[in-house]
């Protein structure tokens, strides 16, 4: 009896499992708020010198505030303040003769920062001071949370395959929910770094177990349907951050606010099932059967049930490897294993640095912040409902390989935008990431019906791992213009083309029965067939 069967019997997507999606979503919804929070928490306002401890000596005495900075701070070439020098002393000659400032004598700032609160009540920058020379530290927030992810994925990854998707995935929601808060009253940027990364660490979990976790518990011809509306949680999510942080413009409270939903994942984790495949794969039998007649239950299936008994469940394992544990080396062990590790983590690393490299960037196309992410989020909504029909019409691969293939020729297009169409390359970058979210979307179940049943949720936090890795990379990529401006876009562009090649050489998995065993894999179980 093959599991399939006996799932759509039950009925492979009634109320249990939307039962199961319904509170994925809600888990799913508050991941993108996370991974692009450092938009807007560690957003850098404009700002100068601060030059209050003049005004104590009587200096500033019946001048205008813009007579002040006139005569205290050289201005750039767009006429606005200096961010990170002040003169030596003031230069009142400023005010009668509008002669060059560029040899007047200048000092870096003394005595702190005023910033432009128009926008932000609060971020980083203006907590800590992170600008000027320490300005990289609100790119190293990004890299810090996503190193958190990047281990988070391997952690939660071994460990479910271990202990079972349900525990752990409680780990993740209280320990994720616990950092995040914590995180949002630190009282030093040490302190937040450390507790930004174990909140990347431990909400990581979420995304890799609730992905697994829905698609072994529906049907083969309703999986492209539960990806894209796992899909749809994170377009939600991406969305939605750029209202909530127009709502919220204090980095504390922006950070409790998009972390809340996990409270109420919290309290709805009581209704959600063990996966019954994981069970039978580790010889738990009874529980198995305990899950399935529940479902079966909800779904009005009672009747099928009844005449299976446990003792029958153990004929869907289809080896004598339940009992035996199983570790990430089992990814290497094989050769067909090995190759299959080889390319999705390929894959994974090159879409993630990509779609990320384009996310994180919000502010260098020079348009209003929320707007922006606004518009990247809410190109997501189209693509999810493509990739619904083109995952069934065309399949998993030319879908994989599409998306990546025509994100990295819009990368390639924007290269040669020039950098004053702010408009043109917004709407090219857009596009752009709007292919390389359905490629994302696509691999995540892609890779969910490539592995075996025995290593699902390991081959998941691996490739998360390497996901994880090329999005914390993705900030240091785009650091690369100040070595030569086109850099990075010719970086990310050549990651997005490399990994549509590699994508092409991966087998299809459309309409197939899900692989049990590392045998099915490598050819020589009884399910040989699932694959070619």
């Amino acid at each position: 009896m093959k599991f399939e069967d006996l799932l759509t019997e039950i009925n492979g997507f009634g109320r249990f499992q939307k039962m199961i999606v319904c509170i994925s979503f809600i888990g799913r919804f508050t991941i993108p708020c996370h991974f692009l929070l450092t938009n807007f928490i560690a957003a850098i306002p404009s700002h100068h010198c601060d030059i209050s401890h003049l005004d104590a000596d009587g200096i500033f005495e019946n001048l205008t505030q813009q007579e002040r900075l006139t005569i205290s701070i050289p201005a750039q070439v767009d006429g606005t303040p200096a961010s990170c020098l002040m003169f030596s002393h003031p230069q009142f000659h400023l005010l009668s003769n509008s002669s060059s400032t560029t040899d007047l004598p200048v000092v870096q700032c003394q005595n702190g920062w005023e910033y432009d609160n128009s926008t932000f009540i609060s971020t980083l920058a203006t907590q800590w001071d992170l600008v000027c020379d320490n300005r990289g530290l609100n790119k190293a927030v990004a890299t810090i949370f996503f190193v958190g992810v990047m281990f988070g994925a391997v952690f939660f990854g071994g460990l479910s395959d271990r202990f079972g998707r349900k525990p752990m995935l409680l780990v993740s929601y209280v320990s994720g929910m616990g950092f995040a808060v914590a995180s949002a009253f630190s009282s030093s940027f040490i302190m937040f770094a450390v507790l930004r990364f174990f909140t990347g660490f431990t909400i990581t979990g979420i995304i890799i177990i609730s992905s697994v976790l829905n698609v072994e518990w529906v049907d083969i011809k309703h999986r492209r349907l539960v990806c894209v509306i796992d899909s749809m949680a994170w377009a939600c999510g991406s969305t939605s951050l750029s209202l909530i942080a127009f709502c919220v413009r204090d980095w504390r409270w922006l950070t409790v606010v998009v972390t809340s939903p996990l409270l109420l994942c919290t309290i709805l984790w009581w209704w959600v099932p063990e996966s019954a495949r994981w069970l039978i794969v580790n010889g738990k039998i009874k529980r198995a059967h305990y899950y399935l007649h529940k479902c079966a239950v909800v779904n009005c299936k009672e009747d099928v049930i009844l005449n299976i008994q446990p003792e029958t469940l153990s004929s869907i394992t289809v080896t004598d490897t339940e009992k035996r544990k199983h570790s990430y080396l089992d990814l290497l062990r094989t050769p067909k294993m090995r190759r299959l590790a080889l390319f999705t983590g390929t894959i994974w690393f090159c879409v993630a640095t990509a779609t990320y490299g384009i996310s994180l960037n919000i502010a260098d196309f020079g348009l209003n912040l929320y707007l922006t992410q606004f518009v990247y989020g809410g190109i997501e909504v189209p693509v999810k409902l493509s990739i619904y029909y083109l995952l069934e019409k065309i399949g998993r691969r030319k879908t994989e390989t599409g998306g990546l293939l025509l994100g990295g020729i819009c990368l390639m297009i924007n290269i040669f935008v020039p950098r004053d169409q702010k408009v043109g390359r917004t709407v090219v970058a857009v596009l752009g990431q709007g292919f390389l979210v359905g490629a994302f979307a696509t691999i995540i179940l892609y890779s969910s019906e490539l592995y075996p049943t025995v290593l699902r949720q390991n081959g998941l936090g691996y490739n998360s791992f390497l996901g994880r890795l090329g999005v914390a990379l993705a900030p240091l990529v785009l650091l690369l213009d100040n070595i030569w401006g086109y850099l990075p876009q010719i970086t990310l562009c050549s990651v997005a083309l490399v990994a549509s090649l590699v994508a092409w050489q991966l087998p299809e998995t459309r309409g197939r029965c899900l692989p049990e065993t590392i045998e099915d894999i490598e050819g020589t179980g009884s399910n040989r067939n699932i694959r070619h």
